[in-house]
């Protein structure tokens, strides 16, 4: 798996978990602590996050690590 790849899974992942949480972008950037600016480029995959902005973002949604990158 190429990097872009991985990223666009993360993107896609993040974006699907939201939306079936009910959250909007503003909740979820609230919950994780980042801004909505940012949280809204990464769905996007304009913005690439590092590993403690994913685990940030993974703990608002409630889940583990091993939960969000299941079937990576």
């Amino acid at each position: 798996m190429e990097l872009d790849e991985f990223y666009a899974k993360i993107a896609t992942k993040i974006k699907y978990y939201r939306k079936i949480q009910g959250l909007t972008q503003e909740k979820l950037s609230e919950k994780a602590g980042i801004s909505v600016d940012y949280l809204g480029k990464i769905e996007i995959c304009k913005n690439k996050p590092g590993i403690i902005t994913i685990f940030k973002i993974v703990k608002a949604l409630n889940m583990t690590f091993a939960e969000f990158f299941i079937e990576m």
